[in-house]
């Protein structure tokens, strides 16, 4: 039986009844909206910035598209999407947590940011079938629950032709880097999230999680399933991080 399949499911390393997985989540990053921003630069030394930029590269944005920016919390892909699309395109910010939506909101009205804001669970969009022409969501699919549910719920809202980009942690490829990479995960981002954003508990949870996260060739596995094509990956950083994409055609 699989995780999807099962009454319990795992919130980083420990195992919890499927219903407290969204709240635990939830909790999470509540706890850590206002400072997320500056934790990503801070854990990726800056390098979140060049794999997000890498992301947008691959998605080929045309002005005039409609783009659902799942997961979007604090709007570092909405904005740079919105400016790709332009005036006559549309671009939805979604996240199923307020308070990232909140912080995102804020911050990109603050910077002029014309957005669309939803709150909603990835596994059960609230639009009709063929919406889309892209959809991105980046570090957010290892926190859903039931991932193949969020999958074919993200390709039905897809127009034919349409593509999604996941960009997530994943499994380190380079042997030599995994035992420094575990270090780093463990006692270092703990630590950190202790100083700067007052919640170790949040960054231990978010090492537990990458751990836990479908490796790069199961994911690409799970999106053939949830019926995309011509689906394919990078690894970037030694496969710290994987960008994923794939195609309703």
């Amino acid at each position: 039986m699989t995780d999807e399949q099962s009454e319990t499911t795992h919130f980083g390393f420990t195992q919890v009844p499927r219903s407290e997985k969204v709240q635990r989540v939830g909790q999470v990053f509540s706890s850590v909206a206002n400072r997320y921003d500056v934790m990503n630069d801070l854990m990726s030394f800056g390098l979140h910035r060049l794999w997000k930029r890498f992301a947008i590269e691959l998605c080929h944005v045309r002005a005039g598209q409609r783009i659902l920016d799942l997961a979007g919390g604090t709007g570092d892909l909405a904005r740079q999407l919105s400016a790709l699309t332009g005036a006559e395109g549309q671009v939805v910010l979604g996240d199923i947590n307020r308070e990232m939506l909140s912080v995102g909101r804020e911050r990109l009205l603050n910077e002029g940011v014309l957005v669309n804001f939803a709150q909603m669970n990835a596994e059960c969009l609230p639009f009709p079938d063929n919406s889309f022409d892209l959809i991105t969501i980046a570090f957010g699919l290892r926190n859903v629950t039931d991932k193949d549910a969020a999958l074919s719920s993200m390709y039905r809202i897809l127009k034919p032709g349409g593509r999604l980009l996941v960009l997530e942690f994943s499994h380190v490829q380079v042997a030599p880097l995994k035992p420094l990479y575990d270090f780093y995960s463990f006692r270092v981002l703990p630590l950190m999230g202790k100083l700067v954003a007052k919640d170790a508990d949040s960054y231990r949870y978010l090492a537990e999680s990458i751990r836990m996260h479908p490796d790069q060739e199961t994911l690409k596995a799970m999106l053939e399933n949830a019926g995309f094509e011509r689906c394919d990956y990078h690894n970037l950083e030694g496969g710290i991080v994987a960008a994923h994409r794939g195609f309703k055609l």
